[in-house]
């Protein structure tokens, strides 16, 4: 019987049978659609449906990148924690903590309208605030961009902890914290990343290049740092009688290694988040900033091997970090070998400009002001010097601005905030509570198990 018909299927009549099967099939079609079946998909569907794929994808992305970001936090606790002394653990702790807190919060109140509000005139933006302004049912893509920001203003709060450190109030620190997220960081901000939501700044509107925010973030945390450092001065006994700089070694290098680590994975989503879109870009960033990281470390291991005759370990800590903050401003328009020579650059400056700064006695324990102020400087200049689109005397004209503009504006105002703060509810603790500790003091904790941990940390009678 199968074969009987498997020969009649052969013939001209079995075909004949199977086109007209079809023809009915087709020409049922309609019938089923009308009955309730669903259209065949057509170009304009597909394009729909492609658009929502990724527009889910961008958000997804975008928050996952503001995630990597947060982990910064961690990183950066461990470094400042690990670069200072056992006594003032807890509280390099919790102003980590509570910069974020409090930086999130005044975020979300003012900073937020000032930088991408509506502006008119180019300097801040004047809506906004609380996101008051924004329909979220209408656009709901606001909350995954404010999760990225606020992130952002965080870190470039939290900078200015480790330049600050081991001397300075916790409630005054808490009022620099309110100050930099809902004023300072903002405002510069909408003058050179305004119209990444609303708006546009007047630096924007220049071509200013600055991607993931070696000025924008790092300079402004940066030369706060600097100012703060400066109104505070150097730590009891950093530095002796004919002016030279004392030794004062961190308690804990392990912990600043696990801290830079940290930070190094957290950075790729700083600036590969940076476009906020689940594209193909954020591979050549990506790369750019590994390889700018892994050359900063060697050349300022290299450069403290010769200058200092020894491959010393916080330089080259802080070497891999000058290379992250060098590569940020650029990631996203310089090739990966103009990455590899922005670290290089980075490495050897930041370790020069930490002995610099320790001799004209600004007292910087973990030498916030050259990581992220100094590179970050070199970093935005470096974006224009290597645009693989090509550089020009405009270019590297409108970057210099940039620069100029950040620090003229964050370090005036932070130094201005420190003096005033100095002067009425006071900056710095007294004497005793720093040759103390500031955990006891502050906070009544003690990040160790007391003395046993002091002994071995070479701290206990030498009040350090």
């Amino acid at each position: 019987m199968r074969m009987a018909t498997l020969s009649w299927l052969r013939t001209k009549g079995g075909l004949a049978f199977i086109a007209l099967t079809l023809v009915a099939l087709v020409g049922a079609a309609p019938v089923a659609l009308a009955q309730g079946g669903e259209a065949p998909p057509t170009a304009e569907s597909n394009a729909a449906a492609i658009a929502a794929v990724q527009t889910h994808a961008d958000y997804v992305w975008t928050i996952v990148a503001a995630v990597l970001v947060f982990l910064m936090q961690a990183g950066f606790a461990l470094v400042e924690t690990g670069l200072t002394r056992a006594k003032n653990a807890v509280n390099i702790c919790m102003k980590n903590l509570m910069d974020f807190s409090v930086g999130s919060l005044s975020f979300f109140l003012i900073g937020f309208g000032l930088m991408f509000g509506v502006s008119s005139t180019g300097w801040f933006g004047t809506s906004g605030f609380l996101l008051s302004d924004f329909a979220a049912e209408q656009d709901p893509w606001v909350y995954a961009f404010w999760m990225f920001q606020v992130v952002f203003a965080a870190t470039a709060a939290t900078i200015v902890s480790g330049a600050m450190a081991e001397r300075t109030k916790f409630t005054s620190y808490l009022m620099y914290s309110v100050f930099v997220t809902a004023i300072v960081y903002p405002v510069f901000g909408s003058w050179a990343w305004g119209g990444l939501y609303k708006g546009g700044g007047w630096l924007e509107g220049l071509g200013f290049i600055d991607f993931a925010g070696s000025t924008v973030v790092h300079s402004v945390g940066g030369w706060a740092a600097l100012a703060g450092a400066m109104v505070l001065g150097p730590r009891l006994g950093r530095y002796g009688k004919d002016g030279k700089p004392r030794a004062m070694p961190g308690h804990n290098l392990v912990f600043a290694t696990l801290g830079v680590f940290l930070l190094w994975f957290g950075w790729f989503g700083f600036n590969a988040g940076s476009t906020t879109a689940a594209s193909t870009d954020i591979a050549l960033i990506a790369v750019n900033t590994n390889l700018a990281a892994a050359a900063g470390a060697v050349a300022a291991m290299i450069t403290a091997w010769l200058y200092l005759k020894k491959p010393d370990a916080t330089m080259a800590l802080n070497g891999a970090l000058a290379g992250l903050v060098g590569i940020t401003a650029g990631c996203y328009n310089v090739t990966p070998g103009s990455a590899v020579i922005i670290g290089l650059v980075a490495g050897t400056l930041v370790v020069f400009s930490v002995l610099f700064f320790d001799r004209i006695r600004i007292d910087d324990p973990v030498g916030a002001v050259s990581v992220h102020g100094v590179c970050g400087a070199w970093g935005t200049l470096a974006a224009g010097l290597f645009n693989a689109e090509g550089t020009s005397l405009a270019i590297i004209g409108v970057q210099l601005l940039g620069i100029l503009a950040a620090f003229l504006w964050t370090f005036t105002t932070m130094w201005v905030f420190f003096k005033v703060v100095s002067v009425t509810v006071g900056l710095r603790v007294s004497a005793e509570e720093e040759v103390e500790g500031l955990d006891s003091h502050e906070h009544g904790n003690d990040a160790y198990a007391g003395d046993a941990f002091r002994t071995l940390s070479g701290e206990a009678g030498a009040g350090a």
